[in-house]
């Protein structure tokens, strides 16, 4: 896994060692495992409670995205540089592999319309119905990531292209 995203994902998602929810109200543990898409309510596998060790969550997240990359690997239709492709990683870890299927920005992606990828990160910004700051630090850096090593263009708006928010527990 290339560093620089799995870092990313890590301080992201930060390490929780015992259950919570998360911002889509998901119950989650250790480096944003998914335990279920659901609210913690005391009915979660017995190996996650009363908490796990950070190493755990690691071992956790690396399962985890080994999952992500193949599958992401598997939507893109282009060569990505290893930002590229971590930054998609994480865009995916953090939204869901089917949103990322479904979604504008993987069709820009695959088309090498690059200019309007970051447009399309930055609409990935809500939760339940509200913006929240951690993810627009999250696609921030996740477009930084994308365009490691690369100019970032600019890009300007085609008539008619919806850049409306999205929320991450429904997606487009």
């Amino acid at each position: 896994m290339y560093p620089r995203g799995l870092a990313l994902t890590k301080d992201s998602e930060g390490f929780r060692g015992r259950l919570y929810n998360d911002a889509a109200g998901f119950c989650t543990i250790g480096y944003g495992h998914l335990v279920k898409k659901a609210r913690c309510d005391g009915t979660e596998p017995p190996h996650f409670q009363p908490e796990i060790s950070r190493e755990g969550g690691e071992q956790l997240l690396v399962t985890d995205m080994t999952g992500v990359r193949w599958t992401v690997s598997r939507m893109t239709t282009r060569p990505l540089t290893d930002g590229q492709f971590a930054a998609l990683c994480d865009f995916a870890f953090n939204v869901g592999t089917g949103a990322l299927r479904k979604s504008t920005l993987l069709m820009r992606i695959n088309e090498r319309r690059d200019a309007d990828v970051p447009a399309q990160f930055r609409r990935w910004v809500s939760a339940g119905g509200r913006e929240l700051p951690g993810l627009k630090a999250r696609r921030e850096r996740e477009i930084e990531l994308y365009f490691d090593g690369l100019p970032v263009p600019r890009a300007v708006p085609q008539p008619g292209e919806d850049l409306s928010p999205i929320d991450i527990r429904t997606g487009e």
